[in-house]
């Protein structure tokens, strides 16, 4: 088998008004992320973690934020086509294992929700994704609360 590991990071900042969604939940807040689409940045790390262990190129250039077909799309239907790529060229993902970066909302009591989401988009078994939440300590933007980030890895085989 040729194992291969990729790592993907995204990070948005916070804006008021617009729904937050993280892993493909959507979260209750009077904030959201700024971006083209849901801008949902774990699953945006993930795309890019698949995309590179792949070898190929990273979320932008599948999904350009200038495309008016993708505004406001759901990321979950965006993970779902990096994986039809990875299928078309022969992979098959192992695992995968994110860690999102917020001071808020509180995601713990969320992240079987998180993980089941992104299951069903991946067609992945739910013990074979990692998901981790942790604050910045009030460190920089992240720590201020200014933004929400997230690094992600994947394994994937070709035979």
């Amino acid at each position: 088998m040729n194992f291969r590991i990729g790592h993907g990071y995204d990070i948005h900042r916070i804006v008021p008004d617009r729904p937050l969604v993280l892993a493909g939940v959507r979260f209750e807040t009077d904030f959201g992320l700024d971006g083209h689409s849901d801008a949902d940045c774990v699953t945006h790390a993930i795309c890019d973690a698949l995309l590179g262990a792949a070898g190929l190129p990273d979320i932008g250039h599948f999904f350009p934020n200038t495309d008016p077909a993708l505004r406001n799309i759901d990321s979950q239907l965006l993970l779902a086509r990096v994986c039809g790529e990875l299928s078309k060229r022969g992979f098959a993902i192992g695992n995968i294992d994110a860690t999102v970066i917020a001071e808020k909302p509180r995601l713990y009591p969320r992240l079987a929700e998180m993980k089941a989401a992104l299951a069903k988009s991946t067609h992945l078994p739910i013990a074979n994704i990692g998901l981790k939440a942790t604050t910045n300590e009030g460190v920089g933007d992240l720590g201020r609360g200014l933004a929400i980030a997230a690094h992600a890895v994947a394994l994937i085989a070709k035979a």
